[in-house]
C-alpha cells in the first residue's frame, strides 16, 4: 500500500497519486521518501521528482518548491514543473546553451551573475530529468 501523493503547482495539479516510492532534490540533497516515513517538510532545489507506484514511475522537473511528508500522506508544492517526458533535448541543449553563454558574460557575484548560475542549474537539472524519463521508459 502506497502514500497518497500529490504534486501541485499554482497553476496545475501534476501527480495525484498512490506512491511506494519519493526520490527528491531537497536542499540537502537528494532524499528518498517511503511509506510511513517520519513526518518532514523540506525545500526542492531545482531538479526531478521521481514517483513510484508498483513497477511504473513518473519523473517531473521541478524548478523548486516544499516537500511536506506526513504518516498518510505527501504533498509537494511546487514553484512550476512539467512531466520529464514532454521536455524536448534538442531543446532543452539550447537553453542549457544559452545560459552557460550568459553565464559567460555575467560578471561572478553580481546579481546577474547569480541569476545566470540559477539559470544554469535549472537548465542542466531540466536535462536530467528528461534522462532520467528516458531511462524509466526504457525499463
Amino acid at each position: 500500500m502506497g502514500v497518497a501523493t500529490s504534486v501541485v503547482t499554482p497553476d496545475a495539479t501534476l501527480f495525484s497519486g498512490e506512491c511506494d516510492f519519493i526520490v527528491a532534490r531537497g536542499s540537502d540533497g537528494e532524499l528518498g521518501v517511503l511509506p510511513h516515513h517520519a513526518p518532514l517538510m523540506t525545500t526542492l532545489k531545482p531538479g526531478p521528482l521521481m514517483l513510484r507506484h508498483q513497477r511504473a514511475a513518473t519523473v517531473l522537473f521541478l524548478t523548486g518548491g516544499f516537500l511536506e511528508v506526513l504518516p498518510e500522506r505527501v504533498t509537494v508544492l511546487a514553484d512550476a514543473g512539467e512531466p520529464a517526458e514532454a521536455i524536448d533535448p534538442a531543446e532543452g541543449q539550447r537553453r542549457l546553451k544559452a545560459a552557460q553563454e550568459r553565464l559567460a558574460a555575467a560578471e561572478r557575484g553580481t546579481p546577474d551573475g547569480r541569476e545566470a548560475e540559477r539559470e544554469l542549474e535549472r537548465c542542466q537539472q531540466r536535462l536530467r530529468a528528461a534522462e532520467l524519463a528516458t531511462a524509466q521508459r526504457r525499463g
